[in-house]
């Protein structure tokens, strides 16, 4: 694996607090809310499909296991992941779908990332709002559950990521980048 458990410990408390913020809802010790919504413009469809299918385009290649996003994959179904492959048949399963309704919502369940290896569950939700030409992708995560020292000192960091990866979709669908 590229890093081991506490560098990726590290990374979420220390350093990602520095990038960009969307809103955390909700922190305590015990565990934090957030949301996070970006406007798209390209039809509803289209941003899903890339949302889902493409991820590994527009997903950071810093934000994986492996170090390189054209590992990831969601399957879109009840029961399905959104996974990582790492080589010679390892894997990594980063949350579970709970929830799909094609092209409306997306909902996941479990730590994404370094959260996995903790004392934690979460619920991730996707919604894809069509309005006029654009489409506004919110995304929520709320993760409760135990660390040392409490989960609030990590909403900053989770919070970047995920508006990180958000901006990254925009890019993509928007650019092609």
């Amino acid at each position: 694996m590229r890093f081991n458990t506490l560098a990726a410990v590290y990374v979420v408390a220390h350093i990602l607090p520095l990038a960009a913020q969307a809103e955390v809802t909700d922190s305590a010790g015990n565990g934090f809310s957030i949301r996070y919504s970006i406007e798209i413009k390209a039809e509803r469809a289209s941003v899903y499909k890339a949302a889902i299918s493409e991820i590994g385009q527009w997903w950071s290649d810093d934000h994986t296991m492996s170090g390189d996003a054209s590992n990831l994959y969601i399957e879109a179904r009840p029961q399905g992941c959104f996974c990582e492959r790492l080589g010679s048949g390892a894997g990594l399963t980063h949350l579970t779908v709970t929830f799909v309704n094609p092209g409306v919502l997306l909902r996941l369940s479990g730590g994404l990332g370094p959260l996995g290896l903790m004392g934690v569950a979460g619920n991730m939700t996707w919604e894809f709002d069509e309005s006029g030409s654009a489409t506004t992708v919110t995304l929520s995560y709320a993760v409760g559950g135990y660390l040392d020292g409490g989960l609030d000192s990590l909403a900053a960091a989770v919070d970047g990521v995920l508006v990180e990866q958000m901006q990254r979709l925009k890019a993509h669908v928007e650019g092609g980048d």
